[in-house]
């Protein structure tokens, strides 16, 4: 009888889950319709597994918020926060009979300080839509998704995001001053300050940057601003080599220059984004340098720099006359990812961060990993940050090419641990990763990770099966 009458609850439960939720959302904030639901259900990545949401709530108050865990906590429900679902890592993936917590309704810039250099903002702001609004007050946000036009700040900052001009300004968890979070048993958390300084108790702003909605939901974010800088300049190199473009990006870095933007793409990336945009990129090119710089002379950033790539081998080097040029030459690197998918029918984009000065040897391994399993993988990276982005090209209905393709995404990872880095430098670990994520922390800091989310949620509510 005990296991009839639990087997009848388990059965009865998204009845009683809806009801409950209801009791505090407005009728549109509530989404049941399974073929609505499951839209919601899982990000970009690819070999991630999804489950099926119980429910999608799309609330547009902190206390909607706070209700939504209460009712969660009471039920024993679990509960995976989404922003716009343009990670990479499975991150946002739904789990079976979940309650999903899309937090793009609360979307509004509650304030922009000028004087105190700071915005005030909730989590569903779209990246591009707070640059927009605070460059209106001659101010600056950095941190520059390649998906800054569609992804959000509440993502962002979950996933501790970076973008091209990390080289220079830094990646998203150096702009979160403080945090609004509510936690898994529905109590509301401030974090932080508003103030240029402080360092009053733990850090647990920066703790919460980066964890991927296990500790708790980013409901309003205290985010730190710079004055808008000059426009930038640019120059393109070409090399005859992925290591001598290499050797250049070392030589600008030692020589103390200061880029706003340092990118890298190897062959067949350039052949990609010819085969695609028609840019004319010469077809012996091996490797394509950008380099930009928004300093109060930038010419002369971009001659001496220009000089160094020369030295390091590169048959022609291309600076910009102007606001225009550069960005006519920057358009490349935006095209990489969107060439590289139209090699086949799926990718894998990996997100390996390695020290600069390893940084050929990373390209190298790479290309040895893709003539080893028979693949196209492409290379485009933040080489000023030493942050690759190998791109596994497949086709998805080949089984054989997709057990090829994530056998070399996981040998990819390797190598970037065996060279001294990281498995991720700004995509998140998410479900895709969490096997390497126990290798890179060794066990000593696995057991004190899973603590940490022991202490916030005790009930292991909050995006179950993520990180570890």
């Amino acid at each position: 009888m005990d296991d009839d009458l639990q087997r009848d609850r388990r059965a009865d439960l998204p009845t009683r889950l809806h009801a409950a939720l209801r009791t505090g959302l407005p009728p549109e904030a509530l989404l049941t319709d399974p073929d609505v639901t499951a839209s919601y259900a899982h990000d970009m990545a690819s070999f991630c597994t999804a489950g099926t949401p119980a429910a999608v709530v799309l609330p547009r108050t902190v206390d909607q918020v706070r209700h939504v865990m209460r009712t969660a906590t009471e039920l024993r429900v679990p509960v995976v926060p989404q922003g716009a679902r343009t990670g990479l890592s499975g991150g946002a993936n739904a789990t079976d009979g979940c309650i999903v917590l899309s937090l793009v309704k609360m979307d509004r810039i509650l304030e922009i300080n000028p004087v105190d250099r700071i915005a005030v903002v909730e989590p569903g702001v779209v990246n591009a839509v707070l640059s927009r609004a605070v460059a209106e007050h001659g101010l600056y946000y950095p941190p520059d998704p390649s998906s800054w036009e569609t992804c959000t700040i509440g993502g962002n900052i979950g996933t501790a995001s970076g973008g091209l001009c990390c080289v220079k300004y830094g990646v998203t968890a150096e702009y979160v001053l403080g945090l609004d979070v509510v936690l898994a048993d529905g109590r509301l958390l401030s974090t932080g300050r508003r103030t240029a300084k402080g360092v009053a108790g733990y850090d647990l702003t920066r703790l919460f940057v980066g964890s991927e909605g296990s500790l708790g939901v980013v409901v309003g974010a205290v985010l730190a601003l710079r004055p808008q800088p000059p426009e930038q300049l640019a120059l393109a190199a070409e090399f005859p080599s992925a290591a001598a473009a290499c050797e250049a990006v070392c030589a600008i870095m030692e020589r103390g220059h200061t880029p706003s933007l340092l990118e890298l793409m190897d062959r067949t990336t350039v052949q990609a984004v010819n085969r695609l945009a028609h840019m004319g990129l010469p077809d012996t090119t091996e490797a394509l340098l950008l380099c930009a710089f928004d300093t109060p002379d930038p010419a002369a950033d971009l001659a001496a720099v220009g000089e160094l790539c020369a030295a390091a081998g590169a048959t022609e080097v291309v600076p910009a006359a102007d606001a225009a040029e550069s960005s006519l030459l920057l358009q490349a690197r935006r095209l990489s990812l969107t060439a590289l998918e139209t090699i086949k029918s799926a990718t894998m984009i990996d997100d390996v961060c390695v020290p600069r000065t390893r940084l050929a040897e990373m390209l190298g391994g790479t290309a040895a990993i893709a003539e080893k399993y028979d693949l196209t993988i492409g290379v485009c990276a933040h080489a000023g940050d030493g942050n690759t982005h190998p791109v596994v090209c497949f086709d998805h209905r080949d089984e054989d090419e997709s057990r090829r393709a994530r056998e070399s995404f996981d040998e990819i990872m390797a190598l970037g641990l065996a060279l001294g880095g990281t498995i991720t430098g700004e995509h998140g670990v998410g479900v895709l990763k969490k096997e390497w994520l126990a290798r890179e922390l060794g066990p000593v800091g696995l057991e004190l990770q899973r603590g940490i989310k022991r202490t916030f949620d005790p009930l292991g509510l909050l995006n179950p099966g993520k990180l570890f």
